[in-house]
């Protein structure tokens, strides 16, 4: 991880401390009204996790499902530029792929991210694939059918990454179910991981039992 990365990934966690500060001190409305505000980090752990796997398995083709503000696609995006690959990311707020962009040039690394702006799920369908590597990380009642609409386009091998399965506490029933839909297909291996808010780490491939 190269000086200019670590310098933009430090000022995403000095933004998500200093809105974690402000966030203790607002009504659950206003943090409620607010969420699209907010840069709802994966945290430095969580980064450090996805970038070492897309290392590791030399994935070329990831995709992610909810930019945000960008914080988990500098990790990424990282991890690609190592690999040779590209970043398809997709949000369907204007503001947030704005930002995003401006941080992944910052960081040098915005010619290996493609921004897709749109409802997730009619991107997804239209995408051709074969994704090496899935970041799942947008509001909890979406995944499954988002995984349903890219789980024939992985890869042998491919990882899938869904994050914010332990918290926070109100999105833990639909966490839930798309663990369950997920164990329950025929060639998907998946575990509970501990780290940031809580991962369900899944891997697709055609040596998995049927």
């Amino acid at each position: 991880m190269n000086e200019t990365v670590e310098f933009v990934l430090a000022e995403y966690d000095k933004r998500a401390a200093e809105e974690w500060k402000a966030r203790q001190h607002m009504s659950e409305g206003e943090e409620t009204s607010r969420r699209d505000d907010f840069l709802l980090s994966i945290g430095r752990h969580t980064g450090q996790l996805l970038n070492i796997l897309i290392k590791g398995a030399k994935a070329k083709n990831i995709l992610e499902i909810g930019t945000s503000y960008g914080h988990s696609t500098v990790w990424l995006a990282e991890a690609a530029r190592c690999t040779g690959g590209r970043v398809v990311t997709i949000d369907c707020i204007a503001k947030k792929h704005e930002y995003a962009r401006a941080m992944l040039t910052k960081a040098g690394l915005g010619h290996h991210v493609e921004f897709r702006l749109g409802d997730a799920r009619e991107i997804i369908a239209r995408l051709p694939g074969p994704f090496d590597f899935v970041l799942l990380d947008v509001w909890k009642d979406l995944y499954i059918s988002c995984f349903d609409l890219f789980y024939p386009k992985l890869s042998a091998g491919a990882y899938v990454a869904a994050d914010n399965m332990v918290h926070p506490e109100w999105s833990r029933g639909d966490a839930w179910a798309y663990r369950k839909h997920v164990r329950g297909q025929s060639r998907v291996d998946s575990v509970l991981l501990t780290v940031g808010s809580g991962v369900e780490l899944s891997q697709f491939g055609d040596s998995l039992s049927d």
